[in-house]
């Protein structure tokens, strides 16, 4: 099975997946991958698989800012979420957000 790069996002303010946020993918300043989550809050595709799993530093936006205002939460704390992370030759990354509109936390899932 070749490598692949995928997210979950789950709102613990509400206890729901998070859907219909916008993720996008950067490696150095270049975009490569600007998708929006389905309603289990994952991406409908990887972000990156086989090949164009080159190893280095990325980057993923997760843009929870707008995601909580469409859920009535006028003034968010957070707004857009940065991880930085580095992919490393021939393995697959899975990086979860879980989220509130005060407070995140990632790791490198299965």
């Amino acid at each position: 099975m070749p490598p692949k790069l995928s997210t979950h996002i789950l709102d613990t303010a509400l206890g729901n997946p998070g859907a219909g946020i916008r993720v996008q993918l950067f490696r150095d300043s270049t975009l490569l991958t600007d998708s929006t989550t389905n309603a289990s809050g994952r991406c409908d595709a990887p972000l990156l698989e086989g090949d164009a799993m080159l190893p280095g530093p990325y980057q993923l936006l997760f843009y929870i800012g707008d995601y909580f205002r469409a859920q009535n939460i006028p003034c968010p704390f957070l707004d857009i979420v940065p991880v930085h992370f580095q992919i490393q030759a021939g393995q697959s990354y899975h990086i979860p957000l879980v989220c509130s509109p005060w407070a995140y936390s990632t790791y490198r899932g299965s």
